[in-house]
């Protein structure tokens, strides 16, 4: 991943505090009635990785199996792959078979380009069908969907974002990814679009990236997170920025929070696994879970275990 991607010396300068939670979020946790046992789940953006071989998928496992292999580690994924192309619900259906043996396993699919970068919202309706004909092929294996903005959708396009979402169905939890800073710079913009998230019960995504401070947002339109960490190749900075991401995890549990996404991004994908490996550790620890971690073939692999 290279959005808010820096220099070493950039990262040197950086403050990675997490900002105070907004209003909104406070309000939102106040409401929420969380009765249920808290879901929280850990994954990455991809099973298709190569350099995971020897590391958490056995020596000489083949490409087609790479997935098999994922859900022996990770209870989700942050499916990307739906971004790029239209899967009919033959390929998602072999996909679910092979999770079967992880009964917690969420795919959490990314809406098309065709529709959030090509047609930018508008006239998206056929897309949009064909994109969930799709997915619910995943049955109880569906997570929540994402729906990211490009870079350059700007404020303006407010009444296009505010039609789609609201012809959204309503039975599968959705939520948004803003990433052009006029989202952000301004007051009255940013309480207009996360309010109009909260009236849908639409999430908002928060990307925590080194050179995108203002995508930390920390605004909960609903009483469910999904954050999308991007760390620096397990720079000292990664494990300190996870620590306080706990904290803040720990403290919106105790005000209602009902469920969890945390989605590990590296721009070098090798380090996807220690990294998720060390959430889930500290989730376990400070709020006494039981997350799965994954599973490293060389178990003297690193600093954490």
């Amino acid at each position: 991943m290279e959005f808010g991607r820096v220099t070493p010396h950039e990262l040197a300068e950086i403050d990675f505090t997490l900002p105070p939670d907004p209003e909104l979020t406070i309000t939102t946790l106040a409401a929420a009635k969380n009765n249920s046992p808290l879901q929280v789940h850990v994954g990455c953006a991809k099973w298709g990785r190569k350099e995971w071989v020897g590391k958490i998928y056995p020596p000489k496992t083949k490409d087609a199996n790479f997935l098999d292999e994922y859900v022996k580690h990770f209870d989700c994924i942050e499916l990307n792959a739906t971004f790029y192309n239209l899967y009919p619900a033959s390929t998602i259906g072999k996909w679910k078979d092979k999770a079967a043996s992880s009964p917690d396993f969420k795919f959490c699919p990314k809406f098309s380009q065709s529709i959030s970068h090509i047609r930018r919202l508008k006239n998206a309706e056929e897309i949009t069908t064909t994109f969930y004909e799709g997915i619910l092929a995943f049955g109880d294996k569906l997570g929540p969907l994402f729906l990211q903005l490009s870079d350059n959708f700007t404020p303006k396009s407010f009444p296009e974002l505010k039609v789609y979402l609201e012809q959204l169905p309503k039975d599968i939890p959705v939520f948004v990814e803003l990433r052009h800073k006029e989202w952000f710079a301004n007051d009255e913009v940013r309480q207009t679009v996360f309010n109009l998230f909260h009236e849908l019960n639409i999430g908002a995504v928060i990307t925590d990236a080194s050179g995108r401070r203002d995508c930390v947002h920390m605004q909960l339109p609903t009483p469910h997170a999904f954050i999308r960490f991007v760390g620096n190749s397990l720079d000292r900075t990664d494990y300190t920025r996870v620590d306080e991401w706990v904290g803040r995890i720990k403290q919106w549990c105790d005000q209602g929070l009902q469920s969890v996404w945390f989605f590990m991004h590296q721009h070098d994908e090798r380090y996807s696994p220690e990294l998720a490996d060390y959430v889930s550790e500290q989730l376990n620890q400070k709020l006494g879970l039981n997350l799965h971690r994954p599973q490293f073939i060389d178990r003297d692999k690193g600093l954490f275990d």
